[in-house]
């Protein structure tokens, strides 16, 4: 691939050496650019290619890193990686020791704020823009958000606060959930820019200056300028906030963002810009089915994303998801409930067949949780499919709403234990800790896919809260069987017999559990719940073996293990007691196995700590 005019970018400030009219070109560049690189390396495609034009013409007007740009989410950046200086580095995109999927501070001074969750950016931009007023600082602050991660709370709640605070702060609203249509053209572009200029802007303050000696006539002023305004932009609930409302705009149009964000970053005070893109702008597969290209793995970018193959074993997700669809057959009260993951959460086949008991409710973890409380004060049977690290969100309505009141809500939680290339803001590192300390919780931690089955229907007939966590991907090929099993709950099994030693596992590092049990000569127990413990299964272990060893795919701190020592307390039981999980600092992006091994959780590593504890 030839790319004349992005060679020469090493950092946005040759972007800003750049005539205007050569940007047209470097976004051809670029999105070509993204569209390579992402098929050799996986990630996030459609986002990236329709930010391409704002994340341009972002650092061509503002003077980047000194201005503070903070991106919602993140999986937008790729754009801004390349053009600040991590080009290079794109081929290691989201490999262990590589570039971050996501703005990391620890990457680059233009990652002004980490993030990977939504809804963020503008309450961290808010404290930017306020800390550079408290300290004299000529700084301007742009958070940019999605028409998806607006829907959350934290974004209004950021809303809310900054429409009353004197901070030089630029919201940028980048909706892509709907095409650009009629109004965003040139009487839009017009209007944008005119509702912009400092001209009118100066009139405005004036105006209101004049008028605030007479209340009652800078009321109707003010109502006669939003009446005015309605007629052409839909921005009252914004104005409403406190801010100045500018578009929607063509957000792929650099001749229509450019003025404009130059008028805005003249301006002082809250502001907001409304453009609009297309989710896999440029790339014609990828406009087809922007969802299928969110987030791929490596793929042809001729050909596109092929279909696999058959035969290839199921994932957990989708266990999950064929058992929702059997089991809202067999019973009319079970609801389905997403915060906006119909598709990792596998509910697409859910949505399709039972649209009315079926719930996106949008990034909104914590209403998808009192929902739930609600929805089971009443007799239904709700189900919340939500990832690991997603469901930490909500935890204050876990706890008083859910399972203060011991309501029948059951968590599907998906990404439970390590998630790969995501990284340290995805990892589902900490729920089996954060989950267990909650009373009337039922926590359990399938070790296949038939026991995920069984695990799923066990937690729905239970008449309280409950969770079934299973991780990222596939499992060891166990089919399920297509029927309502159940297990007993707090009950566990020993599938190995052995002797001295005594492994007991939680989860899907069963299989890692039962090769070391084989190299020890140990005894291995799948435990398959964390809360209600099996207390007479490690009563029976601890007095016939000489050391015990858990493992799971948690944080070591508060996790199954430390439940197993206070199951060995509460008993009166001394044991020597080797606890394995995930340690005590943040496991960063890279390949899910070689993370296991790095951190002494593949059957190598369990054998080679066992080994050590006993010496």
């Amino acid at each position: 691939m030839s790319y004349p005019l992005l060679d020469t970018i090493k950092s946005p400030a040759d972007l800003r050496q750049l005539p205007r009219e050569s940007l047209a070109q470097l976004a051809e560049e670029l999105r070509t650019f993204l569209i390579d690189s992402v098929a050799r390396t996986g990630g996030h495609l459609s986002s990236n290619l329709g930010t391409v034009e704002l994340t341009i013409a972002l650092h061509y007007v503002f003077d980047t890193p000194e201005d503070r740009l903070v991106w919602d989410v993140g999986h937008q950046t790729y754009g801004h990686k390349v053009l600040t200086g991590r080009r290079e580095g794109m081929s290691r995109l989201r490999m262990k020791d590589g570039v971050s999927g996501f703005p990391r501070r620890e990457e680059s001074p233009y990652d002004t704020f980490g993030v990977g969750h939504s809804s963020t950016s503008i309450s961290a931009a808010l404290g930017m823009a306020v800390a550079a007023r408290d300290k004299g600082e000529d700084r301007r602050v742009v958070a940019v958000i999605g028409d998806g991660a607006m829907s959350a709370g934290q974004a209004f709640e950021a809303l809310n606060n900054a429409g009353v605070i004197d901070a030089n702060l630029l919201v940028i609203l980048n909706d892509n959930d709907m095409s650009i249509s009629p109004p965003v053209g040139a009487l839009n572009k017009y209007l944008a820019r005119l509702l912009s200029g400092r001209t009118i802007n100066a009139a405005r303050k004036a105006g209101e200056k004049v008028l605030s000696k007479t209340p009652q006539l800078l009321e109707l002023a003010k109502r006669a300028e939003e009446h005015l305004k309605g007629m052409f932009v839909p921005g009252t609930l914004f104005e409403e906030f406190g801010f100045k409302y500018i578009g929607p705009i063509d957000g792929h149009d650099l001749d229509s963002l450019i003025p404009t964000l130059q008028n805005l970053r003249q301006l002082d005070g809250p502001q907001f810009l409304h453009i609009i893109t297309r989710k896999g702008q440029g790339y014609k597969l990828a406009e087809a089915d922007p969802v299928l290209y969110h987030g791929v793995s490596k793929f042809d970018s001729t050909n596109g994303i092929q279909s696999g193959k058959g035969g290839a074993k199921l994932t957990y997700t989708q266990v999950f998801g064929d058992w929702l669809c059997d089991m809202a057959q067999a019973d009319t009260r079970l609801v389905g409930i997403t915060p906006a993951m119909r598709e990792g959460s596998g509910m697409v086949r859910f949505a399709e067949e039972f649209p009315q008991r079926y719930h996106d409710v949008g990034i909104a973890e914590q209403h998808a949780l009192t929902f739930a409380a609600g929805l089971a004060c009443e007799g239904m049977k709700p189900i919340v499919a939500i990832y690991s690290t997603f469901l930490q969100r909500a935890y204050d309505q876990l706890i008083h709403d859910v399972a203060l009141q011991n309501l029948p809500v059951m968590l599907a939680i998906d990404r439970g234990g390590l998630v790969g290339a995501d990284g340290a803001t995805h990892q589902g590192a900490f729920d089996l800790s954060y989950l267990t300390c909650i009373p009337n919780m039922v926590v359990m931690a399938p070790a296949d896919e038939s026991e995920c089955r069984q695990m799923l229907t066990t937690a729905y007939r239970h008449d309280g809260p409950t969770a079934v966590r299973y991780p990222r991907g596939t499992g060891p090929g166990v089919s399920p069987r297509l029927t309502f099993d159940t297990l007993p709950i707090g009950k566990g099994e020993v599938r190995r017999q052995g002797q001295h030693i005594a492994i007991l596992s939680f989860g899907t590092l069963l299989g890692a559990a039962l090769e070391a049990g084989d190299k020890l000569g140990a005894t291995v127990a799948n435990m398959r719940f964390v809360k209600p413990l099996d207390h007479a299964l490690i009563k029976q272990l601890a007095e016939t073996h000489d050391v015990l060893a858990c493992v799971e795919e948690n944080a070591v701190i508060g996790g199954a293990g430390a439940e197993v020592a206070r199951s060995l307390e509460v008993q009166g039981l001394s044991k020597r007691l080797l606890r394995l999980g995930l340690p005590d600092h943040f496991v960063e992006h890279g390949d899910q196995a070689q993370m296991l091994a790095e951190l002494g959780l593949d059957a190598a590593g369990i054998i080679r700590q066992v080994q050590a504890f006993i010496s």
